[in-house]
């Protein structure tokens, strides 16, 4: 299993927004330039996490994006699952899906195997806010190493 560059980018504008979180939105543009990501990916990217409530945006010369809740209510996993969709590493346990799936779900121990892996992936993911890898960074900036996601 793997991250995308979508979600991968996705998480890093997401942190952009948080650690220039402020009273004023923040132009795509500025986005793109500090994290090097195309400005049409990032509309791409802002269009689905603006239709999930992560972020909405501010029209006008002032214009652009906010967050759409505080950094310490977002998590990677929000992130993540509006960018990727549902992270398992197998078809057999997404979350909602019956074992009709595969034929062998009701005796495969396989099955048990990626059910843990798919738990404790989602449990990193939903526990990591934008707040915390924020605090982290700004750690990193105090002893003068920059981190990027």
């Amino acid at each position: 299993m793997r991250i995308s560059t979508k979600g991968r980018y996705g998480v890093r504008a997401m942190f952009d927004l948080a650690m220039h979180n402020q009273d004023n939105a923040i132009a795509l543009k500025s986005v793109a330039q500090r994290e090097h990501i195309s400005e049409k990916y990032l509309e791409h990217l802002f269009a689905s996490l603006k239709k999930a409530g992560l972020i909405h945006s501010v029209r006008g010369a002032q214009g652009g994006y906010r967050l759409g809740r505080p950094p310490q209510e977002i998590t990677l996993g929000d992130i993540i699952r509006v960018l990727e969709g549902p992270v398992t590493p197998a078809d057999c346990v997404t979350d909602g899906c019956d074992t009709d799936v595969c034929e062998r779900a009701s005796d495969c121990i396989m099955r048990s195997v990626w059910i843990r892996i798919r738990n404790e992936i989602n449990s990193v993911l939903d526990n990591v806010t934008l707040a915390d890898i924020c605090e982290e960074q700004k750690k990193l900036q105090k002893n003068g190493y920059m981190y990027h996601i």
